[in-house]
């Protein structure tokens, strides 16, 4: 009997430990700035690179730091119909899409989608291509007058646009 409590406790422990370790481990932060006409505005940008970590974005999240926010990065340029939707996601956000020379092309604010079902929830799209996108606290860009034209830089990635 303590055999077989035993060999079950070893079975259930990679699993157990996986999700454990999934949960603790902090989430990439890059330093960002944002070039407007005005002057640069910095934050602290978690990122999402894996189809996995794009997926999962700030969903289940009940705050974000004034500074913080999401990157996604792709590996290649999006349809302008493809888009970012709120399901599970529980607090207001802004949305900046961003081409590959790190032009902010379209803003939107999005609103939490109360739904349990995920094809209820609306699709926000740009409708132009884009490369990355950065997901703010909503009133964000309003409160700091970011707006289409103006240059998103992160490590690695250095802004080759002039804000307008």
């Amino acid at each position: 009997m303590k055999r077989l409590l035993v060999a079950a406790i070893l079975a259930v422990a990679p699993f157990t430990l996986h999700s454990a370790s999934a949960a603790e481990v902090p989430a990439k932060r890059w330093p960002l700035t944002i070039a407007t006409g005005a002057g640069v505005h910095e934050f602290h940008a978690e990122v999402a690179q894996t189809s996995a970590e794009r997926s999962r974005g700030l969903m289940g999240r009940e705050r974000l730091a004034e500074d913080g926010g999401m990157l996604f990065l792709y590996a290649s340029e999006q349809p302008g119909r493809s888009g970012f939707w709120m399901y599970n996601t529980l607090i207001p956000l802004d949305i900046a899409f961003i081409d590959g020379m790190g032009c902010i092309v379209s803003t939107h604010t999005m609103v939490p989608c109360g739904s349990d079902a995920p094809a209820d929830c609306p699709v926000t799209r740009p409708g132009v291509p884009y490369r990355a996108a950065l997901e703010v606290r909503a009133g964000t860009f309003q409160a700091l007058g970011i707006r289409v034209g103006d240059c998103v830089a992160w490590p690695g990635h250095a802004t080759r646009c002039k804000p307008e």
